[in-house]
């Protein structure tokens, strides 16, 4: 094997393996954009933040250490959803608001108002868009 070979396969693993994260296999980043939609926020800090505000405690969410809630719906293939609490569409802007303030949208929901900011939302919101 030539060494110009070798480069390349060494390169090529790195491409692949930079796109999955420790945790399931998953995009760790996200391209801003979910369905031509921008999205603004940071999935990295998305991922901390749903630890932070304590989302696994109802919620199991792939990727994030001891979110293994059973009260809410798990969250894995989020991407490919295309409701947000089985009445929503699922888009960026309507996912930011329901995060920010999950009864203002269904008054009837369990889900409750955790007093997230509009940046953290956003976050999050990056963060639930590389679900898939």
């Amino acid at each position: 094997m030539t060494a110009r070979v070798r480069m390349s396969i060494s390169l090529l693993a790195a491409v692949l393996l930079a796109g999955c994260d420790r945790n399931g296999g998953h995009a760790a980043r996200f391209d801003g954009e979910y369905q031509g939609q921008s999205v603004g926020g940071v999935a990295d800090r998305g991922a901390r933040l749903i630890g932070q505000y304590g989302c696994g405690a109802c919620h199991t969410v792939p990727g994030i250490r001891r979110a293994r809630g059973r009260v809410g719906p798990p969250l894995n293939f989020f991407a490919e959803r295309s409701f947000i609490a089985g009445q929503l569409p699922n888009t960026p802007e309507t996912l930011v608001r329901w995060i920010m303030d999950p009864p203002g949208l269904i008054p009837a929901t369990g889900m409750p108002r955790l007093d997230v900011s509009e940046r953290d939302a956003r976050d999050i919101t990056a963060y639930l868009y590389t679900l898939h």
